[in-house]
């Protein structure tokens, strides 16, 4: 099962509903819905009733049964994956825990990468007294690693499209692995060494995603075309 953006899946009066919420239903079952999260929106409620606007919430506007599986930065965009009712939920908790979900996403960072592809295997921790910042740390940090290839160099810019395939999944684990490389993604507001432009959004987007199916364990696979 692999779909692309521009064919989203699914009756049409809910993918219409959604586009209306902000956001686009890319692959839908029975079982789960895959969803593409735009750049800015937090993916669940924070802290305060400012904040408890996020597409968690508003997916479960359309889709009552669905629960939250995984999370992406709110300057992330692309994939996020909901299961639908708790049953799926376990099973697509549990695919999660053994790491047998792929997730690869693109970025675009600042810099000309040296190497055609490399890995980073850094320990990272919560910058607990300027959080949610975290940084690396290798007495305290618990283990992350990252698989980085280049796509293309731009010379002119100065910058280079890789696409990075996570192993592990801590918090801002590929932004602060490629600020720490010496190449942070454009638009980073918080590991970037200098701030963004005003408008310029986080480069970075979740543009594959496979995992065993929540009842058949037939492998799903479910893809968006980077917007930049």
């Amino acid at each position: 099962m692999t779909v692309d953006p521009a064919g989203a899946a699914g009756p049409a009066p809910a993918t219409a509903s959604a586009a209306n919420r902000g956001y686009r239903v890319v692959e839908r079952d029975a079982s789960f819905i895959v969803v593409d999260k735009p750049s800015g929106m937090l993916a669940v409620p924070g802290r305060g009733p400012d904040k408890a606007d996020c597409l968690s919430a508003r997916v479960q506007r359309d889709f009552p049964d669905a629960l939250i599986v995984h999370r992406l930065d709110m300057e992330t965009s692309g994939l996020m994956l909901f299961a639908l009712g708790i049953d799926a939920q376990r099973a697509l908790g549990r695919a999660f825990e053994q790491r047998v979900v792929h997730k690869r996403y693109e970025a675009i960072v600042d810099g000309l990468l040296a190497s055609d592809a490399g890995s980073i295997d850094l320990p990272l921790i919560c910058d607990w007294p300027n959080r949610p910042r975290q940084t690396v740390d290798h007495e305290r940090g618990k283990p992350s690693l990252t698989h980085y290839r280049v796509m293309h160099r731009d010379a002119i810019a100065q910058r280079t499209r890789v696409s990075l395939t996570p192993v592990t999944g801590r918090s801002h684990q590929l932004r602060v692995h490629m600020a720490a490389l010496g190449h942070p993604i454009v638009g980073d507001s918080l590991y970037a060494s200098r701030p963004p432009a005003e408008g310029e959004r986080l480069l970075l987007h979740a543009t594959d995603l496979a995992f065993p199916h929540p009842h058949t364990g037939a492998t799903a696979s479910v893809r968006s075309v980077a917007p930049f």
